[in-house]
């Protein structure tokens, strides 16, 4: 039988102290965890469920537009190298062509884009832009919002949690809540073009067909990454213009 014994004390007003903080910042910790991680889970679940995830498709060898000088949307893809990228750079999507600058044959450098259900108002588009945080990008521009081809758009998109609507890097991050009849306009020199979505996919980042040119009507194609606050895919939203 023991001659001495010791026992520990854990009513003491200080271990109180340290246990109520320890297990409040454990809890903190797993709210502020689950509040960054559960946009990405549950959009990992919905594009799975919902969302078609398109194969490679074949890019004509005779298609000699600037299309045929890229070889990837973000160059050589790595998940870890390429979200390190400053993705304000209009440049870094497409490192093998550098800037996206305009034809001489296009004479408009900007233009409104608006998407009422995101409540997205008069954003600017820069044709052939580079500065994603000061405007959406209108990348390898060959034709305008009106006319016949493949207009395709870029724009930023971040945590549902950090989103608003006026700032550039984030004015894209509810896209993915676009529908199939949803109502995109874009107004060019006081002229207004109205767009009906058609499509929604995601694609991984080397499938450059999604920017290939469709000459057989006028066509809008808004991109950004996905899920929400990575650049592990992209999400691409396809439209056609409404002909009155």
């Amino acid at each position: 039988m023991p001659l001495h014994v010791y026992l520990k004390k854990n009513n003491s007003p200080k271990r109180k102290i340290i246990g109520f903080f320890s297990y409040l910042f454990l809890i903190l910790g797993s709210l502020l965890l689950f509040w960054s991680l559960y946009p990405i889970i549950s959009f990992e679940i919905y594009s799975r469920i919902f969302l078609k995830n398109q194969v490679s498709l074949p890019v004509p060898k005779e298609d000699n537009n600037a299309l045929s000088d890229a070889s990837s949307v973000l160059g050589s893809f790595n998940i870890f190298s390429n979200n390190l990228r400053d993705f304000t750079h209009a440049s870094i999507w497409f490192p093998s062509i550098g800037r996206s600058t305009p034809p001489s044959t296009i004479s408009v450098k900007e233009y409104e884009l608006s998407i009422p259900k995101l409540n997205i108002t008069q954003a600017k588009v820069k044709v052939g832009g580079e500065d994603l945080s000061k405007s959406l990008v209108q990348y390898l521009p060959e034709t305008l919002p009106g006319e016949y081809g493949n207009v395709v758009i870029f724009g930023h998109s971040t945590l549902p949690q950090l989103f608003n609507v006026k700032d550039y890097k984030t004015i894209f991050t509810y896209l993915p809540s676009l529908e199939k009849g949803d109502i995109i306009r874009t107004k060019i020199n006081d002229v207004e073009y109205e767009y009906v979505v058609y499509d929604m996919f995601v694609v991984n980042p080397n499938e450059i067909w999604v920017l290939k040119q469709q000459k057989d009507g006028s066509y809008l194609t808004l991109i950004t990454c996905v899920p929400p606050g990575t650049f592990l895919k992209r999400l691409v939203v396809k439209a056609k213009l409404r002909l009155l």
